[in-house]
């Protein structure tokens, strides 16, 4: 048995534009596990991955803001997951289902908290759908809560509740 490999075993590491493809991946069948009652089969079925894997490529390479940041989760070398910052705020956290309670989520959630720190915020906060109980027990347990504020978006003419959840960053 090799005592050294090339790369670690787990990992979070700032992204890079080739990994576009992979974020995309990673956020279509995400979505796909986990969003299909709440978006509807239509909308999930009418992602334009192209589009996606373009602006994700453009958010990557040229990040709108200086507080903006996508990092992406490995095992080994593969792309597990990913997290999107936008000032004071996870904009997307994703994790494959097949590698998700492994930690990713966990790892990737705390590097966005510590890119949100050096980057001066505060507080940080997120959105959820309504009843997506499994991302609700992760933020939950990660110590952000629900903070009374709510929103529908409109997606493919359905409307979709999302709650925003929040947590002060302070030490």
């Amino acid at each position: 048995m090799a005592l050294f490999t090339e790369s670690a075993d787990v990992s979070v590491r700032p992204s890079l534009p080739e990994d576009a493809d992979h974020v995309v991946r990673v956020q279509v069948e995400a979505w796909r596990a986990a969003h299909g009652e709440a978006l509807g089969d239509d909308a999930l079925a009418a992602l334009d991955v192209e589009q996606m894997r373009e602006r994700w490529e453009t958010a990557i390479a040229s990040p709108p803001g200086r507080d903006f940041a996508v990092l992406v989760a490995c095992e080994r070398a593969d792309v597990v997951g990913f997290v999107a910052v936008a000032p004071g705020q996870v904009v997307a956290l994703e994790v494959l289902p097949v590698a998700q309670r492994a930690g990713h989520g966990s790892r990737l959630l705390a590097a966005a908290v510590d890119r949100l720190r050096a980057d001066g915020a505060d507080d940080v906060t997120t959105w959820v759908l309504e009843g997506d109980t499994a991302r609700e027990a992760f933020f939950a347990g990660a110590g952000l809560a629900e903070d009374g504020r709510s929103r529908v978006l409109d997606v493919a003419g359905r409307p979709v509740a999302e709650r925003r959840w929040s947590a002060s960053l302070a030490r």
